[in-house]
């Protein structure tokens, strides 16, 4: 047990390294050729901060373990906006500027209707898998996701200051160090998180809702929370809604193209949960003189949601 929960946090550790090497090393190699720093952060960083959850997914779908794969993404997205967005409002409001965020929050949540909708089969069949049909819809959904963004950016006139050059030699070693400790720290999370999930008798599930989702969360957690501090409310806000996108429509694209994914109705509580979660959002920033997620909305979020878990978690021991 003890040396499972070791090898689980020096997997977590591995991502998370691995992930910010990855974005170091690619960013640096993207302004080589000229890139801006817009055109990385939409991309780059992007992909940097869901990357420990790519990993993981791509590893239980690899290995069938379907209850991994979607406990993450529902799980993830869920302490995303119920955790890490509660967290950063109870240290500041949060109120939206961006138009760009005001048209993101609808689209996350039509997302993850559409997710509702494809995991049940409501149209197709009574077995509940989502395949490479499904799959391939939200992959071509997530690149006309990229291409509206990409149109939202070109009415950004804005630019930051270019960082210092790396060398090629540093570049090429933060690049495949990334990548190494993505391919190591995910396969030590996926493997030891099963271990646990069999010595404690509980469903992977439950440890992918939680320790998986919590883990592979841990960019976004920090990302937010240091915006916040700062007062910056789109990016604190733009990062969970921008991730739970991203999660939905790259990550479990890819994981259900690699592997079929046996999708159990027991998750519709979550997404109903996923889903409630974006509409009181949605309609706190829609509403009252401010146009902000105020502290005690961003509490309700944060409370809710680990009573929650603490209840499911309950329920399995």
């Amino acid at each position: 047990m003890l040396t499972s929960l070791f090898f689980i946090v020096t997997g977590f550790t591995a991502l998370i390294f691995g992930a910010n090497w990855l974005v170091d090393g690619a960013s640096a190699l993207a302004r080589k050729f000229k890139v801006s720093d817009l055109a990385i952060g939409l991309t780059i960083v992007a992909f940097g901060t869901s990357a420990p959850e790519l990993v993981v997914n791509i590893f239980a779908s690899v290995n069938n373990h379907s209850d991994i794969v979607l406990g993450n993404i529902i799980g993830s997205n869920n302490f995303n906006l119920f955790i890490i967005l509660g967290l950063a409002g109870i240290i500041f409001p949060i109120s939206v500027q961006s138009s760009t965020a005001w048209k993101e929050i609808p689209i996350s949540l039509l997302v993850t209707v559409l997710f509702l909708v494809l995991a049940n089969d409501f149209f197709l069949t009574d077995t509940l898998v989502l395949g490479l049909t499904d799959g391939l819809i939200l992959l071509v959904l997530f690149l006309l996701f990229l291409m509206y963004v990409f149109t939202q950016l070109k009415a950004d006139s804005s630019e930051t200051e270019l960082h210092a050059s790396l060398s090629t030699f540093k570049m090429s070693t933060l690049i495949l160090g990334g990548l190494a400790g993505l391919i190591i720290g995910g396969q030590l999370v996926v493997n030891y998180s099963i271990d646990i999930a069999h010595v404690l008798g509980v469903s992977e599930k439950i440890i992918g809702l939680t320790i998986v989702a919590a883990g592979t969360s841990l960019p976004e957690l920090v990302t937010s929370i240091v915006a916040a501090t700062k007062k910056n409310s789109d990016i604190a806000i733009g990062n969970v809604i921008g991730s739970n996108i991203f999660n939905i429509l790259l990550i479990l694209s890819l994981s259900s193209i690699i592997n079929p994914i046996s999708y159990s109705a027991v998750f519709n509580t979550d997404l109903y949960i996923l889903l409630g979660g974006t509409i009181f959002l949605l309609i706190a920033m829609l509403t009252g003189t401010r146009k902000r997620l105020d502290r005690w909305e961003a509490g309700l979020l944060f409370i809710s949601y680990l009573a929650y878990t603490v209840y499911l978690v309950r329920l399995e021991l």
